[in-house]
């Protein structure tokens, strides 16, 4: 949960699966929309599926107890270098470095270290130095003060370099490097994308949901059906039926005249929700207010709480 998640984003809903999954035999015996569903809001859904599968994984392969090394933790799906060494070292006193975003911002700065650090070779650079350096007596502290120390002291902006306590041997602020370090590799480009989410209304109120299949975003999660397209009043009447061809439907309703622009990692969604009344009745109807049963990305649980 913590990955890409600071702790008090995150702390309601590890209570909470702590509370439904009290063992890690109830998180591998839940289905994946039960998980889904407890996850939704928190974004990076990916996660949940490898949490899931990691459980169900240390279930049924490894009698129910969790790897207690770095060698065994890394092996385990959507567990990397940072995690598995987060968790040797702090759980089990492993002598094993953690880089993270704080790390190697310190380390950066003080070492005067100008190799991208989202590189390949700065990735290898900065988990050698930081294995190099670190104080293997107390691994456990240590580990949890250089974090604590980027996020607080040596911060993203504008630190406050005249109260550090590394001042004196700063290569950063010796050389006035400390707004420039760390350096990252510049980002890929951000796509924009059209969503129009077509809420279709039947004869007796109910509506339809589809669950998103394949590699992209949001996987396995439901939404209305999705026009991803140039859509305007005119054109809707012709384009829904690329998505609902055996819906007759008698009016189309825009919700949103300006679009809702959700910002994802990569790519920003430009999203409309019309609303296409239809006298036939769905085959699969759902009731609006069982909507909130489903797990759904957190721009249609917006749009589902205005209904």
């Amino acid at each position: 949960m913590l990955q890409q998640t600071r702790v008090a984003q995150g702390t309601s809903y590890y209570l909470s699966f702590e509370k439904h999954f009290p063992t890690i035999f109830d998180l591998a015996n839940a289905s994946e929309e039960k998980v889904l569903k407890l996850w939704q809001g928190l974004g990076y859904y990916s996660r949940a599926r490898n949490l899931h599968f990691t459980a169900k994984h240390i279930v049924n392969n490894l009698n129910g107890e969790f790897p207690n090394t770095y060698k065994e933790l890394v092996k385990l799906k959507g567990v990397g270098d940072y995690t598995a060494s987060a968790i040797a070292s702090i759980s089990f006193n492993e002598q094993q470095a953690v880089v993270d975003g704080n790390v190697y911002r310190v380390l950066a700065r003080y070492y005067g270290v100008d190799l991208p650090i989202n590189s390949t070779e700065g990735i290898k650079y900065f988990k050698k130095l930081a294995t190099e350096v670190m104080h293997t007596s107390n691994i456990r502290d240590y580990n949890q003060g250089i974090m604590e120390f980027g996020a607080l002291q040596c911060s993203p902006k504008k630190p406050n370099c005249n109260t550090c306590p590394l001042s004196s041997s700063c290569v950063a602020l010796e050389k006035n490097l400390v707004s420039t370090l760390p350096i990252k590799l510049k980002k890929t480009k951000i796509k924009k994308r059209n969503f129009n989410y077509l809420v279709v209304v039947d004869a007796v109120g109910n509506t339809m949901l589809q669950q998103r299949k394949g590699k992209g975003i949001w996987q396995n999660l439901y939404e209305f059906p999705l026009l991803e397209d140039e859509v305007n009043e005119t054109n809707i009447k012709e384009l829904y039926a690329k998505v609902l061809p055996k819906v007759e439907v008698k009016s189309f309703t825009l919700y949103n005249k300006d679009a809702i622009v959700h910002k994802l990692s990569h790519q920003h969604l430009y999203t409309h929700f019309w609303i296409l009344h239809t006298n036939a009745i769905l085959e699969d109807g759902i009731a609006f207010s069982e909507l909130k049963k489903y797990p759904v990305p957190v721009l249609i649980a917006d749009y589902i709480k205005t209904l």
